[in-house]
């Protein structure tokens, strides 16, 4: 459903373009210079997987990233054939799982590796860790390497080997000392080259040669920034407004009255709150828009509504308001809310409606 002309029902809604998502997807993929392995966990960052998965398989991915055996089962659910590899550590007990759902598991442990070789020969990939430390095989560890490369020397699944970098937008040399450390423990293992891959949003578009044989492409697909890149928008999240008062001079708003007002003034009561995805972090810094003017975020964000200074704008019950869109950016927005893109995101509620516009090519 497309939100051009929302019902007057619709309290809150986000609204994807499809077809800016492709363009980024292509973006990323002439950077990047590889078959693209997209991430859509955590329900593509929030804005629908089976919509988004739709819209990817255009651009012929190798296949889909996601983070847990239960996002594997829902894309299968949806008809997904490509592999689904999933990127947070294998638990021994979801083999049956993952091999009932034809998912690749991420493994970084010798009792997950010893798990899925008794059960099956189909692929998998080892996750290393090379300067993260949050996941996999350590890239120092000899003994622990020693003891994976003599169970992987005759393991015909044994597919890929991925590592994350932890710094490729900010510190571009940390990614590039991550990338060898990767290339350098695979090589040592023995002469059967795995498919590499590293190159998230940030590693794809680095310039550096990162993209090995897959690349990872995550926030940048959806419109988040990504160190001096920018890509097309992709969401714009919209609100009706339901209630209006008008204030006095030294009238406070919200729970703790934290906001007084200076002058005569409208608050907007928008109907969106920190249930649907507004950060309490935006309380007193974030900006709207409201017929076509920026306008602050005033009061305390409530669960269910956020109240907005309008001033003396001709405002009535219904009207459109954009938190997301129309010149308040999703980066711009995360940062007054002192979080990041992905938060932001990620963090949108499940009252909010998803709407899209669909691809065009």
């Amino acid at each position: 459903m497309t939100a051009s002309n929302p019902p007057p029902t619709w309290r809150a809604w986000i609204e994807v373009d499809l077809e800016a998502l492709l363009t980024n997807a292509r973006a990323f993929s002439r950077l990047a210079g590889v078959p693209l392995l997209p991430v859509v966990k955590a329900d593509a960052y929030g804005l629908g997987a089976a919509e988004v998965v739709r819209a990817l398989e255009l651009v012929d991915p190798w296949g889909y990233g996601v983070a847990t055996l239960t996002e594997a089962e829902e894309l299968r659910r949806q008809g997904v054939v490509r592999p689904v590899l999933i990127l947070a550590p294998l638990l021994p007990a979801e083999v049956d799982g993952c091999l009932a759902a034809d998912a690749r598991p991420s493994i970084g442990d010798l009792a997950a590796l010893d798990a899925w070789l008794a059960a099956t020969e189909a692929p998998f990939h080892i996750e290393l860790d090379t300067g993260l430390a949050r996941g996999g095989f350590s890239w120092y560890d000899a003994d622990l390497l020693a003891a994976m490369g003599a169970r992987l020397r005759n393991a015909p699944g044994w597919e890929g080997a991925w590592c994350q970098f932890h710094s490729a937008d900010t510190d571009p040399p940390s990614a590039v000392t991550q990338w060898a450390r990767l290339r350098e423990t695979v090589a040592a293992r023995g002469p059967r080259r795995p498919m590499l891959h590293a190159a998230n949003s940030a590693g794809g578009l680095a310039g550096q040669g990162l993209g090995g044989d897959l690349a990872r492409p995550g926030i940048y697909l959806y419109g988040g920034a990504v160190g001096g890149h920018r890509p097309v928008p992709v969401v714009s999240f919209h609100a009706r407004v339901v209630a209006l008062r008008r204030l006095r001079a030294g009238d406070t708003v919200s729970y703790g009255a934290t906001w007084t007002a200076s002058r005569a003034t409208t608050i907007a009561t928008i109907a969106v709150g920190y249930a649907d995805g507004v950060p309490m972090g935006l309380t007193g810094r974030g900006r709207v828009v409201c017929q076509g003017q920026p306008c602050p975020i005033v009061g305390r964000v409530a669960m269910d509504l956020t109240m907005v200074d309008v001033g003396d704008l001709p405002v009535n019950p219904g009207a459109i308001v954009t938190l997301i869109g129309g010149g308040v950016s999703l980066d711009a927005q995360a940062s007054a809310a002192g979080t990041i893109s992905y938060d932001l995101l990620t963090g949108i509620g499940r009252r909010v409606i998803r709407s899209y516009r669909e691809p065009t090519s």
